[in-house]
């Protein structure tokens, strides 16, 4: 639904300092296509879907995200390389140097609420510099009724001038472009950068912070859906690993696939769209995110094919990082609350390079605590200049860039929401590598992580014996459904056993590593879920 331009009639933009503007509220999508293609901003596909280039940042610039240190946050913020302090001084000087920068302009306002759950639901106006920002914020935000667009009154204000650039000497910041929230005035500011997912992630992190210390909810970067029996999944995984693919379930019903929380009783989405990679994107692969693309979604940084209107999906010329937004009722099977109950199986999605873990184990709550903390994935040989050797890549609860607080924080949540709900299967799935490491051995396959996702999922796993891994001290199902039982023990594919256990433990020793930075506020019972490095097993 479009709330054809309307606005609180009390609300006025001079009482948060933005005078002499013309303002567009709540413009309907068409209108704000059409603005967006008379000032020549974008261009329309054949089917009639905007494509927009967002210019110099094509990707966010977490070094350039900062938290306004104030007697809120300073004691409670884990301050450091991903939460970057900010003095509420320079964040007043920018501020007015953005209100400055828009009077006399255009802006595109959109009152719009974050959380579908309404105990948590938080009331989000944002302001927008470009109308085709605007249409990100409609697709990504959940839209507001008519009556309740009549009486909105903002809990938080997003303002995002991508022209307006920061003095680094005098703002306070790293260079021209800054991405600032404010805890204190309840205000994200956003400039030097007409990237669109600076908007959504700032609002993300508002939640990270405000949902766990304020309400007990377990705030996850992850997605969601939901079965025919109404059991709820959870989907954990960092980019590469499958976590869209294998949450678009045609069998299942889907919740969200990227911000959810996890509160007493129910799991829901914050927000009311997708935001999806099409890099390659193909659709016999990916139908759902294929069909979407239509009027009403915006494609981002992405090339036609010469002489066409046509995507050309395999173009990396301007960026890796192709997007798309849309709006979330563009897919067929979504669940209309986008709220589901308490989870019955959590996936937690590791691409393994290296080829050591199990496609599939099953986790105790302290392992489940650990991994969460860990947030493993590999990148690939090759798909990076200067990577021939698998990478490990650790994001703490696979969303590390967007949590105001300490990772404990959200493990001990986890691991209190496990404790409480005991029918909860916790999973690690392994997309990667077995039978060797990238190069040696082969990718497991598609239909077989599909297979033992099912079988999770249909509560098959759950009676069948299982192994303990020597290293990781992973529980693995002696079988499943749909897959050969050989390769659910990966040092049973490995045809050098030497070599396989001298692997895992440089894994596990990586892990180790990792996790020291976490020790001094992470119980001994996750801790002693670290995996074990056993020299014995190894020449």
């Amino acid at each position: 639904m479009e709330n054809l331009g309307r606005k609180n009639p009390n609300a006025d933009l001079s009482d948060i300092g933005l005078h002499n503007v013309k303002a567009h509220w709540n413009l309907p999508i068409s209108n704000l296509t059409e603005l967006t293609l008379n000032l020549g901003q974008g261009k329309l596909t054949s089917n009639g879907t905007l494509v927009v280039d967002t210019g110099e940042f094509t990707g966010r610039s977490p070094k350039d995200r900062f938290i306004v240190e104030d007697d809120i946050t300073k004691n409670t913020v884990d301050w450091g390389e991903i939460n970057q302090p900010i003095s509420s001084e320079h964040f007043d000087g920018l501020y007015d140097k953005v209100m400055d920068y828009l009077r006399e302009k255009d802006v595109y306002v959109r009152d719009a609420f974050a959380c579908s759950n309404p105990n948590y639901r938080l009331n989000v106006r944002v302001i927008n510099e470009y109308p085709w920002q605007n249409i990100f914020v409609n697709n990504m935000f959940i839209r507001p009724k008519v009556e309740e667009i009549d009486n909105f009154e903002p809990d938080w204000l997003v303002i995002s001038a991508p022209g307006c650039m920061a003095v680094a000497a005098e703002d306070g910041t790293r260079q021209h472009n800054f991405a600032i929230i404010n805890f204190t005035r309840k205000t994200i500011i956003i400039g030097g950068t007409a990237y669109t997912g600076e908007i959504k992630k700032g609002i993300f992190s508002v939640l990270n912070y405000t949902l766990p210390t304020n309400e007990n909810v377990l705030s996850m970067h992850c997605s969601s859906n939901v079965g025919a029996k109404e059991d709820t999944a959870i989907f954990f995984g960092l980019s590469g690993t499958g976590k869209t693919t294998l949450s678009a379930d045609p069998n299942r019903r889907l919740i969200g696939d990227d911000e959810h929380g996890w509160s007493r009783g129910n799991v829901f989405n914050f927000e009311g769209g997708c935001y999806a990679k099409v890099i390659n994107l193909n659709p016999e692969h990916e139908p759902q995110i294929y069909n979407a693309i239509k009027f009403g979604a915006m494609l981002e940084n992405v090339n036609f094919y010469e002489g066409t209107r046509d995507i050309d999906f395999g173009n990396t010329d301007k960026t890796q990082n192709t997007r798309v937004s849309y709006p979330i009722h563009h897919l067929d099977k979504t669940v209309h609350s986008q709220m589901g109950g308490e989870p019955k199986n959590i996936f937690f999605l590791t691409c393994d390079a290296f080829g050591v873990l199990p496609p599939v184990s099953k986790l105790t709550k302290a392992q489940a605590m650990y991994h969460f903390i860990s947030g493993y994935t590999a990148k690939i040989a090759g798909t990076e200049e200067g990577i021939v050797e698998p990478q490990v890549v650790f994001s703490a609860c696979f969303g590390a860039p967007f949590l105001p607080l300490h990772p404990t924080k959200y493990a001990d949540l986890l691991g209190e929401k496990i404790e409480k709900n005991p029918n909860v299967n916790v999973w690690l799935i392994n997309t990667g590598w077995t039978a060797g490491p990238y190069g040696t051995g082969y990718r497991i396959k598609l239909p077989d992580t599909r297979a033992i996702i099912k079988a999770a999922l249909d509560g098959v796993l759950e009676n069948v014996a299982y192994t303990v891994d020597p290293v990781f001290g992973l529980m693995m199902p002696a079988k499943c459904p749909g897959v050969r039982s050989a390769m659910l023990n990966p040092a049973n594919t490995w045809e050098d056993k030497d070599a396989y256990y001298k692997k895992a433990n440089g894994l596990a020793q990586q892990f180790v590593d990792n996790f020291r930075k976490f020790e001094d506020q992470a119980s001994e019972e996750i801790v002693n879920a670290s995996p074990k490095v056993r020299t014995d097993l190894a020449v």
